[in-house]
């Protein structure tokens, strides 16, 4: 498939207004933002900004270690005493994908909430801005701007899987279509074996959900850590699409309890899915890491072990055409995201120290 080609096979349409499928679009809110602090927090590596909004203020507790160390002296407090603090940490992590802008188009809606008290479609949220308002909420709203900036189709709804792996992971230099997992097997993404680009990675190549974390290929996923560590959330997100329905996925090399914990939280967002009639996936088994090709260690696994936050990756719905696929409009794609930060704020706030 060539460029041109994939161009052609975007939808003639008009995307409704609460739809966020472009870095410009996010650059002009964050910038008129009245009640977040708004942060730059890295630069791509296509000159584009990393931005950080940030409701609640940061409460300052003791801190004496980094959290491995931490772990090593068996006193996780050691590195945040979360249990002092009066509010939970949540963080939400925006697409590294630039394709994927389901998630993007749930935290600009989360951020209007917390500003407006509404979506951006003007539907009152009154119960996800208290729950909010209860927490200090870090929002990446875009973890890969270069990605995004080449997404010209701004939203795979409706569209087919063709479209997702052209957009998504690009072409080789023969124009066809790099498919997954083998995307991966080559990373950055660059060299004359490379045709166009897919969503993935920035403008040097770079898969953030994938960087060379002791040792950083790119500087979206440093700074993202660089936020957690700072910060040390209670829960943690990496907010993904897929074809299929939406699900937490298990975090690959974390504790066992990690895991469980995610788990209880996906069963939790699961019954909500329910009561409001949306989709959804099934429950994991926690288990550890084993065989000769085990799960990788990416983004969300780093997350934990840089700030013990229970981590996890969310996949929603692309709303994409197919026979296995999860068909769902732009709207309950938005419901599904504000589902899952309703979800996520409540689990946070209930374990709470009395």
């Amino acid at each position: 498939m060539t460029t041109e080609e994939a161009i052609a096979r975007i939808p003639d349409r008009e995307l409704p207004a609460f739809w966020v499928g472009d870095v410009a679009t996010i650059a002009r809110r964050c910038a008129s933002l009245k009640q977040a602090e708004v942060r730059v927090i890295a630069t791509s590596p296509g000159s584009r900004p990393l931005y950080l909004v940030a409701y609640g203020e940061r409460e300052v507790v003791p801190a004496r270690a980094n959290f491995n160390s931490a772990i090593g002296g068996r006193d996780p407090a050691a590195f945040v005493d979360k249990a002092a603090r009066r509010r939970p940490v949540v963080l939400f992590v925006g697409p590294v994908h630039g394709q994927e802008t389901e998630g993007l188009t749930g935290l600009a809606n989360l951020i209007e909430v917390m500003e407006t008290g509404h979506d951006r479609r003007g539907q009152p949220q009154p119960a996800l801005q208290e729950l909010g308002r209860r927490c200090r909420l870090l929002i990446i709203p875009d973890g890969n701007p270069d990605g995004l900036a080449r997404f010209a189709a701004r939203t795979l709804q409706g569209m087919e899987a063709d479209d997702i792996r052209f957009w998504g992971q690009g072409t080789w230099a023969d124009g066809s279509l790099c498919s997954w997992p083998e995307c991966k097997r080559q990373h950055p993404m660059a060299g004359p074996n490379v045709g166009f680009r897919g969503c993935y990675f920035d403008d040097a190549g770079v898969n953030p959900m994938h960087d060379e974390f002791f040792n950083p290929l790119g500087p979206e996923a440093p700074a993202i850590l660089k936020v957690a560590q700072r910060e040390g959330p209670e829960m943690a997100v990496s907010l993904h699409s897929h074809a299929g329905n939406p699900t937490v996925l298990r975090t690959a090399f974390v504790p066992l309890e990690v895991q469980e914990q995610a788990r209880d939280l996906a069963r939790d967002y699961y019954a909500l899915c329910d009561e409001r009639g949306l989709p959804h996936g099934g429950l994991y088994e926690a288990q550890p890491e084993k065989g000769p090709v085990p799960a990788p260690f990416n983004l969300t696994s780093a997350l934990y072990h840089i700030s013990g936050a229970n981590a996890f990756t969310f996949e929603c719905p692309h709303g994409v055409r197919g026979e296995k696929a999860c068909q769902v409009s732009l709207e309950q794609i938005l419901e599904i995201q504000l589902a899952l930060y309703e979800a996520m704020l409540r689990w946070a706030l209930a374990r709470r120290p009395a």
